[in-house]
């Protein structure tokens, strides 16, 4: 059973996600966002289409001027045979230059780093990634966070049911 995510960016162009890091937005807190293409083999790309990826380990890092993502898990694709791909191998990102010097002079900062958000196949059915800049957050941040949003929800509780009445 597969599913399609479809979403709305930029006027009316739409794209098919693959896969989301929501585990990230909660652990970190987004600096910065970019959209970048990922090189990928061929049975990954099929394997793409069939959601059969995992995020939650995944981050990027500048070696020898080029940006690479690590711990992006595409698992093999079920008739690859013998051509199938490395589930874990590292995987480039598609940058500009000044993209790449400014991102990983940011990412050198003290507790900087950049996660992946997203995987996506864009309105022209290339394989994208939403990369972040993030900082961690500290454990009281996330249950503050956690505390205002049930708040929130219980103050839409309360005003519903006031006006149902």
């Amino acid at each position: 059973m597969f599913f399609l995510f479809l979403s709305y960016v930029k006027g009316s162009i739409f794209m098919k996600v693959v896969s989301q890091n929501r585990k990230a937005r909660h652990l970190y807190e987004i600096e910065d966002t970019l959209e970048v293409g990922i090189e990928l083999q061929g049975t990954e790309v099929k394997a793409l289409r069939n959601h059969m990826v995992n995020l939650t380990d995944a981050y990027a890092r500048s070696e020898k001027g080029e940006m690479w993502l690590f711990n992006l898990q595409i698992s093999p694709y079920d008739f690859g045979s013998v051509y199938n791909h490395d589930p874990k191998r590292t995987r480039r990102l598609l940058m500009h230059k000044k993209e790449i010097v400014r991102w990983s002079a940011k990412a050198d900062q003290k507790g900087m780093t950049i996660v992946p958000l997203r995987v996506y196949f864009s309105d022209k059915n290339r394989a994208k990634v939403e990369i972040a800049l993030v900082k961690p957050r500290k454990l009281y941040d996330r249950r503050r966070e956690i505390q205002k949003k049930e708040m929130n929800r219980e103050l839409e509780r309360v005003k519903k049911k006031r006006f149902e009445s």
